[in-house]
């Protein structure tokens, strides 16, 4: 069904009996005409020919993600390393940021209720000082780069319906960070229906309204075509794709190494690639980098056997270490691939969530305390084994960055990826470029700092930007921010 296609109320009847959902329509004869519209809106934005596989294969089963084959670390460039040149990558990256030849991609579908917060999780308060929302802190490190490199920096924010009137009223009400909203894009992402876990029919939400979810990080790549934002891209000759989400504040907006590697590594399809961490222990909840035979993807930590997750080479590193961080860069010409045909398709995620709905029979509302619905979402990287398909011999290229430097994720309100967490990384971030510079940080007897410190990308992009600076005093139990 398409929105350009007006269905008589029998042809409607005929669609969804096809699809064994007739339900849908059960309180059609009680709604007004407003409330009709927007059932028919609902319903047009539903693939009701698709409907039936995704009921069976989703639905009545589930679907079993579980490696199968040979499972082998990834072939990953290290930061550390230096069997590899970075100053030769780093020039080439900074070479596409001054012509112009990339984009800044924020996936921010998501509220801040995990974190007690009523509002987009871009909009919580994620610096540890100054308590700068996320939002801000990556329209900093875009002005920052929009200077270093002389270039403008097109920045792309995927939303949700849920939340997107509020982030563009927030960035509105903040005067768009100081950057120029003529080169910020918001959209939307799709949705998909919800299905009760039992019978497998679409839930309707109200009456008139159908039950949805957002449909996942890897709804990004279709709903980047769908906005019209890859049309805008191409018409900026944008050639590559800063992909991040919205909840890592050490997140490194575009970073000309890994720009650099992801366009000119002689291993690389140019197509799409990934930043990884070292994993911290094996209960660690990230999803793996690995090789199955011999193509690179992300194999969920749930997915894996404990004797997997928790296996170690012999100078006792766990040997799938590569932990996926949600940062990637992605080439225009390969989202443009991946949507031919009018989809992109990668594989749905089944979850099982409670769903509140109404019963099609009474119109009773439902509000279950316990599943009794499916949602079905796709996950970018599901994309990374398609990479380089035609392009033998190269694929996604895997780049091993330093997680005090760029990883410090806010997902949780306490305990592992917490608010608190997360500021402790950034001060650690901040104490280590301080004392590579050899300026005295107090720490505690444990190592850990007895400061609180904050850096503006403004200020200092990576420690090099420390090279020159003039550096306050830090004293025990401090709060400094630069």
């Amino acid at each position: 069904m398409t929105t350009d296609i007006a269905p008589s109320i029998e042809e409607l009847r005929a669609h969804l009996a096809r699809a064994n959902q007739s339900h849908l329509l059960a309180f059609w004869d009680q709604l007004e005409d407003d409330a009709r519209t927007r059932l028919i809106d609902d319903l047009a934005a539903i693939d009701f020919d698709r409907v039936p596989g995704w009921i069976e294969q989703y639905v009545r089963h589930k679907p079993n993600f579980a490696p199968k084959g040979d499972i082998a670390p990834p072939r990953s460039y290290a930061f550390d390393d230096t069997i590899w040149d970075q100053a030769q990558y780093r020039l080439i990256g900074e070479g596409l940021l001054r012509a112009g030849k990339v984009a800044a991609f924020t996936v921010a579908g998501g509220q801040g209720t995990r974190l007690g917060y009523d509002g987009p999780k871009g909009c919580y308060p994620g610096t540890p000082i100054t308590r700068k929302p996320l939002f801000q802190v990556f329209a900093e490190w875009l002005l920052a780069a929009n200077r270093r490199w002389g270039a403008t920096i097109p920045w792309y924010i995927m939303t949700s319906p849920l939340n997107h009137d509020a982030t563009v009223q927030f960035f509105e009400s903040s005067n768009h960070f100081d950057l120029d909203p003529a080169h910020i894009m918001f959209f939307p992402q799709g949705v998909m229906p919800s299905f009760d876990m039992t019978t497998g029919k679409i839930l309707l939400a109200e009456p008139h309204k159908i039950a949805t979810n957002p449909d996942g990080h890897g709804g990004s790549l279709r709903a980047l075509a769908a906005s019209g934002a890859l049309a805008d891209m191409r018409a900026r000759g944008i050639e590559h794709i800063s992909y991040f989400q919205v909840d890592n504040p050490l997140c490194r907006v575009v970073d000309p190494i890994f720009l650099g590697l992801h366009a000119a590594a002689p291993d690389s399809s140019a197509e799409m690639s990934t930043k990884v961490v070292s994993k911290t222990e094996p209960a660690e909840k990230v999803g793996v980098v690995a090789q199955v035979d011999g193509v690179t993807q992300v194999l969920e930590y749930s997915d894996l056997s404990d004797e997997l997750t928790s296996a170690r080479d012999p100078d006792g590193r766990l040997r799938l270490r590569a932990g996926n961080i949600a940062v990637h860069a992605i080439s225009v010409d390969f989202v443009e691939r991946l949507n031919a045909g009018g989809a992109c398709h990668l594989p749905f995620h089944r979850a099982e969530k409670k769903v509140p709905c109404v019963d099609p029979t009474t119109g009773r509302a439902i509000d279950p305390n316990a599943p009794n619905g499916i949602k079905l979402e796709m996950f970018v990287f599901d994309a990374i084994p398609l990479a380089g398909k035609h392009t033998p011999g190269k694929g996604s290229i895997v780049y091993e960055v330093d997680r005090v430097d760029e990883f410090a994720p806010i997902k949780n309100a306490d305990g592992a990826d917490s608010p608190a967490t997360s500021a402790a990384l950034q001060t650690e971030r901040v104490a280590r470029w301080l004392e590579w510079r050899q300026h005295p940080v107090p720490r505690r007897a444990d190592g850990s700092p007895d400061c609180v410190l904050e850096v503006s990308p403004i200020t200092a992009m990576t420690k090099l930007d420390f090279q020159s600076m003039m550096l306050p005093e830090v004293n025990p139990g401090a709060k400094v921010a630069l």
